[in-house]
């Protein structure tokens, strides 16, 4: 007996309909004031104006600054990675749509060119990073409200600054908020390649924590399970190996794991649940095969498993901006100390985005796609 369950990043189809006003701290132009024409004098931006595929529907076009007012910042952006939520954005199917004409990205890094006179958290020089999705980092220059801005130490490696904000977050928020695991626990994920993977498996090994890492099949798995294994995993396995039943021989000298990440449902899911401790949770923060979770009636009921959701823009919403500031802080000081690191990067010129784009959706790609804007 099964019972079936969708957990996607959009909730609803009423959700997916709803429109994100412009971001309270995004200073953003009439749409008049895009242009495609060549002018130095404006800043260059990715933007879409209505939704579809990446490289067909989003432009590399100019856009007039507007003037900084009191409480705003001008900032130069450095660079700015491209995610899969911002692909689900410009598609139209995640929980957070911008007003069209928008401009692309959520995440990335810039440097303060110039502050407004009530300004006081952030001068020029420093670095800052969007502390809220929907601000459009993929431009060469924005003008923002310091309140949407986290100013993050300037010594921090380019790609690791301007990939902090979202993957790093999940995987900490998710390894702190849903079981109360203690060193020596384990913790069972799958895409375990992908951003949240890899900062999970940097972030468990700072508390303690042992991992087991599910990966898809590939021609270079020994090659992949060897990068993985640097970071801190303690067993990478594929989801075919998972599944076979001499994999409990693994929970021999592993505890089995009280929490499972999910970032790709479907069958993949189910395996996971079958592996979790009586009590445990699973907490889905993806949807990558874009199918449903399947769970047995059976492991619910005898077993006491828990389904869970994260979205870091409901966190975000449901705590204040101290408390994500303290977040940002404590994974800077993780860089710091050489404890978390990038993923691999691949840095785009802004100009050659195109080809950047059609990289991001390709299957396998073990490089995250990073614009940068000099």
């Amino acid at each position: 007996m099964w019972v079936h369950g969708t957990l996607w990043l959009a909730r609803t189809a009423a959700l997916l309909r709803r429109r994100l006003l412009p971001a309270p701290g995004c200073r953003r132009p009439a749409a008049a004031a895009y242009s495609a024409s060549a002018d130095p004098s404006r800043a260059r931006a990715l933007v879409y104006e209505h939704h579809g595929h990446p490289t067909k529907v989003v432009e590399l076009k100019n856009l007039e600054l507007p003037a900084v007012g009191r409480s705003d910042v001008h900032v130069k952006m450095l660079a700015a990675p491209i995610n899969p939520s911002d692909i689900n954005m410009i598609q139209g199917n995640y929980g957070l749509l911008p007003e069209l004409p928008a401009v692309g990205g959520n995440e990335g890094v810039g440097q303060v060119v110039a502050v407004g006179s009530s300004v006081t958290g952030v001068k020029p020089g420093d670095w800052v990073i969007p502390a809220a999705a929907g601000l459009g980092t993929w431009r060469t220059e924005a003008v923002f409200n310091e309140d949407v801005l986290v100013r993050v130490p300037s010594d921090l490696p380019l790609q690791s600054a301007a990939t902090l904000s979202v993957n790093p977050c999940t995987a900490y928020r998710m390894l702190m908020d849903f079981e109360q695991l203690r060193p020596g626990d384990s913790v069972i994920q799958n895409a375990s390649n992908s951003g949240v993977g890899q900062a999970v498996i940097q972030i468990a090994a700072v508390l303690g924590l042992r991992t087991i890492n599910v990966v898809r099949d590939r021609p270079d798995i020994q090659t992949l399970t060897d990068k993985l294994k640097s970071l801190g995993a303690e067993h990478v396995i594929t989801e075919e190996e998972l599944r076979k039943p001499e994999t409990k021989n693994l929970f021999k000298d592993t505890p089995q794991p009280r929490l499972a990440l999910n970032c790709v449902g479907g069958r993949s899911s189910t395996e996971l649940l079958r592996h979790l401790a009586p009590g445990g949770t699973m907490v889905t923060y993806g949807g990558m095969a874009k199918q449903p979770i399947v769970a047995s009636v059976s492991l619910l009921i005898f077993k006491d498993l828990k389904l869970r959701g994260f979205w870091l823009s409901q966190w975000k919403k449901d705590h204040s901006p101290a408390q994500f500031k303290e977040l940002i802080l404590t994974l800077c000081d993780f860089i710091h100390r050489g404890q978390l690191t990038a993923p691999a990067c691949t840095e785009v010129p802004l100009k050659d985005y195109h080809g950047a784009l059609e990289t991001s959706m390709q299957h396998f790609v073990s490089s995250k796609q990073i614009l940068t804007m000099g």
